[in-house]
C-alpha cells in the first residue's frame, strides 16, 4: 500500500502564496507511473478537483478555478507531488487533499484512491 501525507497549509492573506507538499510511502517503487492529484474541500461542499499530474508524460491539469494561479509538480526521486499556490483567494480556503488515480477519470474523487490525512489552507480577505 501506499500512504500519502500532505503538509504546507496555514492561515494567509489575500494574495499571499503558499506551497503544500504531498509525501508517498510504503509501496512506491512505481511512483513515477504514478497520476496524482489534488482536490480540496470546503465547509459544507463537496471535495473538489484542483491539479492533477500524470505519471506517462508528466503532464498536467487544472480546474478552471486555479489555471494561472496554481502550479503541479513532481520530484519522483523523493517520491513528493507539489502545489504552488499563487495570488491566494478567500474562495481558496478548504481542507487539501492529494490521492493516486486508479479509475479512468482524473478528475473525479471517486476514481482516487489512497488519500492523506489534508492539510487546511485558510485564506483572509
Amino acid at each position: 500500500q501506499v500512504q500519502l501525507v500532505e503538509s504546507g497549509g496555514g492561515l494567509v492573506q489575500a494574495g499571499d502564496s503558499l506551497r503544500l507538499s504531498c509525501a508517498a510511502s510504503g509501496r512506491t517503487f512505481s511512483f513515477s507511473l504514478f497520476t496524482l492529484g489534488w482536490f480540496r474541500q470546503a465547509p459544507g461542499k463537496e471535495r473538489e478537483f484542483v491539479a492533477v499530474t500524470r505519471g506517462i508524460g508528466s503532464s498536467t491539469a487544472y480546474a478552471d478555478s486555479v489555471k494561472g494561479r496554481f502550479t503541479i509538480s513532481r520530484d519522483n526521486a523523493k517520491r513528493t507531488v507539489y502545489l504552488q499556490m499563487n495570488s491566494l483567494k478567500p474562495e481558496d480556503t478548504g481542507v487539501y487533499y492529494c490521492a493516486i488515480q486508479r479509475g479512468s477519470s482524473w478528475s473525479n474523487p471517486t476514481d482516487f484512491v489512497s488519500w492523506g490525512q489534508g492539510t487546511q489552507v485558510t485564506v483572509s480577505s
